[in-house]
């Protein structure tokens, strides 16, 4: 068991990990604190946390493990700004859903701790964003990616990976190179691609009434568009090199089944929805996830 949890951002992750550890009876005391003192103290009415802290410093202060759950682009003035509350046994993670740009920003807000960060992806979320949205199942049965590099220290990877298992994820460990690129394909890309497909239906004269017609098929493809703009924004401009190759691939195949339809060539676009389709089909998902 932990003494106590420093949470450093109180929103869905954060407060979702922290409700997480108490039904898990994983923590004695969770010490919270969001850029925002409203969501801190909201996160207190709700007891996600049990005390409000009025600073980054002052959540770790005393922590022996510390979960980061900020937009990615604030990672390194939050590391810097808990450098000198860390105790040098104390756990750091984080949520981050782009890997190689928080370990940068790690590896020069934390310095002499940055041994003790453990980077990590639980791909898991929601549509919807903030304190009251926090699950405690939220992590069950979801993978949560592992990223260490070579000065990680490897006790630390490993109660790590119990902190997560113990709460009903599936841990999986690889490189941050071979996260941003896997994400890159599976997570970041068909965001970006559900962000374009409805601007493009909103901004038709007749959006609104395509709209109203539509079913399923809108709803389920433009699910994620609905996701947090601050969010997705920092996540694709941090990931922009492997999203924009990714988005090159992606245009390459769309370009080929507009050729197809173009010639009238029936055989030859049954065959390519034909292989889409059983990729589809054969394709086994670990543990469903939604807005990661």
């Amino acid at each position: 068991m932990f003494e106590q949890l420093g949470l450093i951002g109180c929103g869905l992750m954060g407060g979702s990990f922290a409700l997480a550890l108490k039904r898990a009876k994983l923590v004695k005391r969770v010490v919270g604190y969001s850029k925002s003192p409203s969501t801190t103290e909201r996160a207190r009415q709700l007891g996600v946390i049990d005390v409000a802290a009025p600073s980054a410093l002052l959540a770790v202060s005393g922590a022996d493990l510390v979960l980061i759950a900020v937009p990615v682009a604030a990672s390194e003035a939050t590391f810097k700004a808990i450098r000198h509350g860390l105790a040098p046994d104390t756990l750091i993670m984080d949520v981050g859903s782009t890997k190689g740009d928080v370990i940068d920003a790690a590896r020069r807000g934390l310095q002499d701790q940055f041994s003790s960060f453990v980077p990590s992806h639980p791909i898991a979320g929601k549509e919807v964003a903030g304190i009251e949205h926090a699950d405690a199942a939220l992590y069950a049965g979801r993978q949560v990616v592992l990223t260490p590099v070579k000065s990680t220290l490897r006790s630390k990877v490993q109660r790590a990976s119990q902190v997560w298992t113990d709460i009903g994820a599936h841990v999986v460990t690889m490189t941050h190179q071979d996260h941003d690129l896997a994400l890159a394909a599976v997570s970041h890309l068909p965001h970006l691609v559900a962000f374009a497909f409805t601007n493009a239906i909103a901004a038709h004269p007749h959006g609104a009434r395509f709209m109203a017609l539509a079913g399923p098929g809108f709803r389920d493809f433009s699910r994620i568009a609905a996701s947090d703009p601050a969010v997705w924004r920092d996540i694709l401009l941090a990931n922009r090199e492997q999203v924009l190759l990714q988005s090159q691939a992606f245009r390459k195949q769309l370009t080929q089944f507009e050729a197809l339809i173009a010639s009238g060539d029936s055989q030859a676009l049954e065959n390519a929805i034909a292989e889409a389709s059983r990729t589809r089909a054969q394709w086994q998902p670990s543990g469903s996830s939604s807005g990661n």
